[in-house]
């Protein structure tokens, strides 16, 4: 079988995107289209609605679609993370059941991880899932939930098992969020918006089928889904807006874009906004004062360096090698940047910058960003959890004590009651 080349890649999905695509299209219709095709999704397996085309063509075909003008798969949102775990890790009634409607936007998905009692220290939940009969039954509560409110399934690691250590005794589910056991109560947020949420269960099913992991490989599925959030960390700085073509399909994404991935919208405040820099310095002419630009000059050199190390993640993975240390660092230094962008940002707007709606710099931009900012260095892990990645499992420096790996989770002094 001849390789694929970049011109072959190149010559086919033009080819194919000229007979078959229509700005008239419903924006569903033509999604499954695409998954029929492979094109949405080029680098997954022929099987499961790809090409089994190297990461590295993808680029090729994304061009091709921004230069008609094509719409894609859904692709924003914790249903990346959703599709890429049930591809590591999932049965064929997983893949057969949910990535064709992952691609085409018809299911929202929230990742139910963080507790009240343990955010950072994931491996500590509590929330129960007990085997009754042929199903389990969960409870316990989720916080910090983005999307749960919208969301139709759940990622959900619970306690299978109390009787070995924590890693040890987790499981991982997809879960039917929209079943009478589970109550979804928003979070109103500093910056006004309302992503996150409580999620509490009482009394909860799961099906068998449902179980993506053995009672006790919770914690290396869940592994996998931070893996994938941490290696998008730089995704954060942009998000989706809306094209102002004309066309059903347009209208339909505009659409998606206002009200499934609302809660989303604010994400590129809590990355800092880096574009926003350059343009807000010159028109107030606060370029001209050397100590802001030497702040500028040190936000820009942490942005270009963030960018080339998530173009390394990328080459790694196009060249098939497993993951490296990137993520980790990628996630820590998007933090860095985006409290740099909040001081520059303040630097050049002064007291402007606390003022919000059209009082405020930028219409309440900036002052949307400087309250955003700190949810960087908190969501995907902790500033604190990637340092302990980064120098335990990269630089091999020694582990901490640990008072709670090595005995029964039952046993652990915890400020959540087991039942």
């Amino acid at each position: 079988m001849t390789e694929p080349t970049e011109e072959s890649v190149r010559s086919e999905v033009r080819a194919w995107l000229e007979a078959n695509w229509s700005p008239d299209l419903g924006l569903v219709e033509w999604r499954n289209k695409l998954v029929d095709s492979g094109w949405g999704a080029p680098h997954w397996p022929k099987q499961w609605y790809g090409r089994d085309l190297p990461v590295k063509f993808n680029t090729i075909v994304d061009d091709e679609f921004a230069r008609i003008g094509a719409v894609g798969v859904a692709k924003a949102g914790i249903r990346t993370l959703a599709a890429a775990t049930i591809l590591a890790h999932g049965t064929d009634f997983h893949k057969e059941k949910f990535l064709r409607r992952i691609l085409t936007g018809e299911d929202t998905w929230c990742q139910l991880f963080s507790e009240p009692g343990s955010g950072s220290d994931m491996a500590g939940a509590v929330t129960r899932a007990d085997r009754q009969g042929n199903k389990w039954v969960i409870n316990g509560q989720k916080v910090w939930t983005t999307s749960a409110h919208k969301a139709h399934w759940g990622l959900l690691l619970a306690r299978a098992n109390w009787d070995v250590p924590k890693h040890k005794g987790l499981a991982y589910f997809i879960l039917d969020m929209k079943q009478p056991g589970v109550q979804v109560h928003p979070l109103k947020q500093m910056n006004y918006h309302a992503s996150f949420n409580q999620v509490f269960f009482t009394d909860a099913i799961v099906e068998p089928e449902f179980l993506v992991s053995d009672v006790g490989d919770g914690w290396t599925v869940a592994t996998t889904t931070l893996m994938h959030e941490r290696r998008g960390a730089d995704a954060l700085r942009s998000w989706a807006v809306g094209s102002d073509r004309k066309g059903r399909i347009y209208d339909e994404e505009r659409a998606e874009i206002a009200t499934t991935m609302e809660p989303y919208k604010w994400y590129p405040q809590r990355a800092g906004r880096v574009d926003l820099v350059m343009e807000r310095a010159k028109e107030t002419g606060k370029i001209n004062d050397p100590v802001i630009r030497q702040e500028i000059a040190r936000l820009l050199i942490l942005s270009k360096s963030a960018e080339w190390t998530a173009r390394r993640a990328r080459a790694a993975q196009e060249q098939g090698k497993p993951q490296g240390p990137e993520g980790s660092l990628g996630k820590l230094v998007s933090s860095h940047i985006a409290r740099q962008a909040a001081r520059v940002h303040t630097y050049i707007s002064g007291s402007d910058a606390l003022l919000t709606g059209e009082d405020g710099a930028m219409n309440g931009v900036i002052a949307e960003i400087l309250v955003s900012v700190p949810a960087t260095s908190i969501a995907g892990g902790t500033d604190e959890i990637q340092r302990n990645i980064i120098s335990e499992r990269v630089l091999k420096m020694p582990k901490e004590p640990s008072v709670d790996t090595n005995k029964p989770f039952k046993d652990v002094p915890r400020n959540v009651v087991a039942g």
